[in-house]
């Protein structure tokens, strides 16, 4: 048996200086961060909602809630790993996972492979990223936020 889910996340610029841009575990340094409960790494959170729906085991929400302090600031790797083991948990191997994260900048190229290497390990399965832009359109496009919609395939032995 296969099976797909569709995940997104979308988070608001930060208006902390100090706050750090985290994109796929990676960096972006002179970056504005993003507004959230964890670090706010949106193709991490897009891809862990992605297997959650793939699998039919609820949304990110349900397992890491953002009103638990133990997830402040919590590296979101850690919550695509988490997610990643209750999938296979219930049964699933996973196939891959594909994200797209819609920003006008930062430019992802730079770290596109450190970003599906370490989206890829917290997975333990494949994790492609692509960057698009907005092309000026809306919210994404006025620079007032990231988001990212991922694609995953899971599969069963019937």
């Amino acid at each position: 048996m296969i099976r797909v889910g569709q995940g997104f996340d979308i988070h608001r610029f930060s208006d902390d200086a100090d706050r750090e841009l985290v994109l796929g575990g990676c960096p972006f340094e002179g970056e504005r961060g993003l507004d959230g409960h964890s670090d706010a790494d949106v193709p991490a959170h897009a891809a862990a909602d992605a297997l959650l729906g793939a699998a039919g085991l609820g949304d990110l929400g349900e397992h890491f809630p953002d009103t638990d302090p133990a997830w402040k600031n919590a590296d979101s790797l850690k919550i695509l790993s988490g997610v990643a083991d209750l999938v296979r948990q219930a049964g699933w191997s996973i196939g891959n996972i594909d994200v797209k994260v819609v920003c006008e900048r930062p430019k992802l190229s730079p770290k596109k492979h450190d970003m599906e290497r370490n989206l890829s390990t917290a997975a333990g399965a494949p994790v492609t990223v692509a960057g698009r832009r907005a092309e000026g359109l809306g919210a994404l496009g006025r620079h007032e936020g990231i988001a990212a919609w991922a694609v995953a395939l899971i599969e069963r032995p019937t």
